[in-house]
């Protein structure tokens, strides 16, 4: 995502070269989002075999498997060749995150599009592109689909942003609306996905989106658009419904799927978890890593330090980058009422 991000930044920058005395080559250079994908893909890679060297140099035994508790001790985990191995251990660390959310009750809402999760390892560029959903991700993911050159609407709900401060997120939408053209759908919900075309060669195939609004007197009418690309980011779900939790006693919340937890301790004494699979917690990267590295300290005995959640920056990566820390203006309102002071500069 920030790489793609950057790719979009060094585009505008591009754009304004010749204004700070550059030469740049007319007509400019063209963007290349096969190349893009590539080195996207390309690092992911590395990433990934960092991690296993790291676990190698450490002899700490990796296992490709999907695994399950059979007791509150024991795993089952069976690989991708149906070999089924069963491992013990006193202690366990649950890290397995979450998987992008569809839109099953709408026609067309799992088939016809892709996630957040696909666009990285898009073949085609992504066109003309809807992203349902009001969140970071959603706006993310349009802003540098905008700067790259391609045409993004967002489609929202209720309000972009929600749970970050108000102010704020008129003032990064408003920019990408006015400076980068991308059209946000307000208190919109999608209502049917058709395929106009069918997909063949790089193509996906035209789509037509129709999307049902509220007319403000009690009753609502339907809008529709023709893309390229349905993006979804409407948040992700816990993996956590067959892990066979209930068989090692950990509590998972009903409504989400989300293990509830203290810290990172689980209901079970010796059961962990950490990162997003965890209710009430920071769904930020920099966060699992930070919790992960202060338990693995607890348990092996080399240090006593708790993980703070509360007051953890974030960064929502938009055309106009927005960082934050604490809470919101109407959280500190809500709390501490009159007593709030409000500056601007």
């Amino acid at each position: 995502k920030k790489l793609m991000h950057q790719a979009a930044l060094i585009g505008g920058a591009l754009a304004d070269a010749s204004s700070f005395g550059w030469e740049v080559p007319q007509p400019p250079p063209r963007h290349s989002w096969a190349k893009l994908v590539a080195s996207v893909q390309m690092h992911v890679k590395s990433l990934s075999w960092g991690y296993r060297s790291a676990l190698m140099s450490a002899d700490v035994e990796y296992v490709n498997a999907l695994a399950r508790f059979e007791d509150a001790h024991t795993v089952v985990a069976t690989d991708k060749e149906g070999v089924v191995r069963r491992l013990r251990a006193t202690s366990f660390v649950i890290a397995v995150g979450g998987r992008p959310r569809y839109l099953d009750e709408v026609p067309g809402g799992r088939e016809l599009v892709i996630t957040s999760d696909d666009l990285f390892s898009l073949p085609q560029p992504p066109g003309k592109t809807l992203c349902i959903g009001g969140g970071y991700i959603a706006l993310e993911c349009a802003g540098f689909i905008s700067g790259l050159g391609m045409e993004p609407h967002v489609l929202v709900r209720s309000r972009p942003l929600r749970g970050f401060d108000g102010q704020m997120a008129e003032l990064l939408t408003k920019h990408m609306k006015d400076e980068h053209g991308v059209r946000f759908i307000r208190g919109a919900t999608p209502s049917k996905i058709e395929q106009l075309e069918p997909a063949g060669g790089e193509g996906r195939g035209r789509l037509r989106v129709s999307w049902t609004l509220a007319d403000g007197v009690g009753g609502s009418f339907e809008e529709s658009d023709e893309y390229d690309t349905v993006l979804l980011a409407i948040g992700r779900d816990a993996q956590t419904a067959n892990l066979g939790l209930e068989c090692a006693g950990v509590r998972i919340d009903a409504a989400s799927g989300k293990i509830v937890s203290d810290g990172e301790q689980t209901s079970a004494p010796h059961i962990h978890a950490i990162g997003d699979v965890l209710l009430g917690k920071p769904e930020l990267t920099p966060v699992a890593i930070r919790a992960g590295r202060l338990l693995a300290r607890r348990l092996c005995g080399a240090g006593d330090e708790a993980m703070d959640y509360a007051g953890v920056p974030t960064v929502v990566f938009t055309p106009l980058e927005y960082a934050c820390v604490g809470v919101s203006e109407e959280e500190a309102l809500s709390n501490l009422g009159e007593r709030v002071e409000v500056f601007h500069s």
